[in-house]
């Protein structure tokens, strides 16, 4: 099976770097690789967000804004490579991806092609589709996709299974900001929903092996 994994910045550095997770993280890994090729592409997370924030304040244009984001998804990337042993350097573009899978069962990167309003979840997305991916897969902070955030509304519904088309609907009403947190964002989910990937998102990491065995798992599916 062919996998894009995108791996939330936050569930790799919350507040400081998370250690334990970065070590069960390793553990999936090396007993998924095995049989499949995987692509983890790893988001900017809180780390972004908190340069992202500090710079607002001396009034940095958006395209500026974004290329921080930009910049620090390859230094979370660099991490969690070298922590499970993957390539050593960034790729800088989808061809060096699709070069690096090629070679390795496994490949890290953060977001490729600086484009503004480019994001790590674009990012997976495009080269799920490079790779004719079989699954992408959202590892996130939250159990999956709800109706409203439920850090902030007790009353979010949660949503274990959705069509393309709904998701669509409920994602283009965001409007897109440098260091935004959503589950999924719209350049992703434009590319998902065209090219029909099967898409998951969940919080647990353990689910990853229930995935690629096709067992049911904790989260969101979204599927034709």
């Amino acid at each position: 099976m062919k996998l894009v994994i995108s791996l939330g910045g936050s569930r790799v550095v919350p507040n400081k770097i998370d250690y334990e997770f970065l070590k069960s993280f390793k553990k999936v890994i090396n007993k998924i690789k095995k049989r499949n090729k995987i692509v983890v592409v790893v988001g900017g997370g809180s780390v972004a967000r908190k340069y992202i924030n500090t710079l607002k304040k001396e009034k940095l244009d958006k395209k500026k804004l974004s290329f921080l984001g930009f910049e620090t998804t390859r230094l979370n990337a660099m991490l969690v490579s070298n922590f499970i042993g993957a390539n050593s350097s960034a790729p800088e573009s989808l061809r060096e991806v699709n070069k690096l899978l090629k070679r390795n069962n496994v490949v890290v990167t953060g977001a490729v092609e600086f484009k503004p309003k480019m994001t790590s979840d674009g990012t997976a997305a495009d080269i799920a589709k490079s790779i004719k991916a079989d699954a992408f897969v959202n590892v996130t902070n939250v159990k999956g996709l709800f109706d409203k955030n439920p850090k902030k509304y007790k009353t979010a519904k949660f949503i274990p299974e959705i069509s393309f088309k709904d998701f669509s609907k409920i994602v283009n009403k965001l409007k897109f900001k440098p260091g935004q947190n959503f589950v999924l964002d719209q350049s992703a989910a434009k590319v998902i929903s065209k090219e029909k990937i099967k898409t998951y998102i969940t919080k647990n990491i353990e689910d990853l092996s229930k995935i690629i065995k096709k067992e049911k798992f904790t989260g969101t599916l979204i599927h034709d």
